[in-house]
């Protein structure tokens, strides 16, 4: 058998979560990804589904998964084939800043979570008081949480756009590196 047939297959679809405490700006993310224009969001009971294709012929499928109290106890069961997390602060809200990061913490410390990219958006910047990238790295202790996956903080605004481009942009490159290395693992394991 030539070495040729072990060579990975180049990666063309990932799982991105999409996770964070509800009206941190989920679902208006998402609808600004796809379509760069605003809509008007209900909050998610249960989980939107989106697929959006990158100019070199690369697919995100992002999973946004409600953040309400009562859904968090099944964001366990998203976990397992992601490929990237994508973590939306409210960075305006200090009220419940802690209560975001005590779960981003849960996610970060689930065995199926190991390794796996982060990219924390900080959203709402455009509201007065809202902490930036620096802070928001600083109270949610990424070099502590991350320090063994790539990880970015990244500030936005999903009603203007205001960073997404970006945002997609690090999500994708970390989940193909993610995904890459994933299968190339595999393969190592079967031969």
């Amino acid at each position: 058998m030539g070495l040729q047939s072990t060579k990975p297959s180049r990666v063309k679809q990932t799982n991105i979560l999409m996770l964070g405490l509800d009206f941190a700006g989920k679902s208006t993310l998402l609808c600004k990804f796809r379509y760069k224009d605003g809509f008007l969001t209900l909050p998610t009971i249960g989980f939107n589904v989106d697929m959006i294709g990158t100019r070199e012929g690369f697919t995100l499928t992002f999973w946004d998964v409600g953040g309400q109290e009562k859904m968090r106890q099944f964001w366990s069961n998203f976990l397992e084939d992601a490929d990237g997390l994508l973590y939306v602060v409210d960075s305006s809200d200090k009220r419940r800043l802690e209560e975001s990061r005590r779960e981003f913490e849960l996610i970060l410390k689930t065995e199926s979570m190991r390794n796996i990219p982060v990219v924390v958006l900080a959203n709402k910047q455009d509201l007065p008081g809202a902490l930036n990238a620096e802070e928001v790295t600083r109270r949610f202790k990424m070099k502590k949480y991350c320090s063994d996956r790539n990880w970015y903080v990244q500030p936005c605004c999903a009603i203007t756009g205001e960073g997404l481009a970006e945002a997609l942009q690090r999500v994708t490159t970390f989940a193909k590196q993610y995904s890459r290395s994933k299968e190339t693992f595999t393969i190592l394991k079967e031969i």
